[in-house]
């Protein structure tokens, strides 16, 4: 979650809201980072998706099985589909998004009848994730 966060802090400073995700493979190892590019690229520039997109060109394959996504902000639908979709095996993230999270803060995606379950862990490095969004929306203001 630590170099999530520092990828948010990246985000952050490139006027992005600050949101970072790191893909860490079975050992241990990140193989993908991402952080929000959605002012610079596309709506769909989540960090998430660039994590998975980086992760996918790493191990030339698109299928992301036994890895964990590592993520400060509590992914919304569209990331948290992809997260599915690449068939991450575990998903870690910091600040719940009640606004438009689907882990559980605004809905729980995965309560419906998937055919694969991820494991969802929620709430690490809360503080640390939460902060640096307060800081963020706070000076924006």
């Amino acid at each position: 979650m630590k170099a999530a966060l520092e990828l948010a802090r990246e985000a952050a400073l490139a006027g992005e809201t600050p949101v970072g995700a790191v893909i860490v493979d079975g050992e241990g190892h990140i193989i993908g980072r991402g952080r929000n590019r959605t002012e610079e690229r596309d709506a769909t520039a989540h960090a998430e998706v660039e994590a998975i997109r980086d992760a996918s060109r790493e191990l030339g394959d698109w299928r992301l099985e036994g890895c964990a996504l590592y993520v400060t902000m509590e992914p919304c639908p569209m990331c948290a589909g992809a997260a599915y979709n690449a068939r991450i095996a575990k998903l870690v993230y910091g600040a719940k998004d009640p606004r438009a999270g689907a882990c559980g803060g605004l809905f729980n995606l995965f309560m419906e009848p998937l055919d694969r379950k991820i494991k969802i862990y929620g709430g690490i490095m809360e503080h640390e994730c939460r902060e640096i969004l307060r800081e963020f929306f706070e000076k924006r203001r």
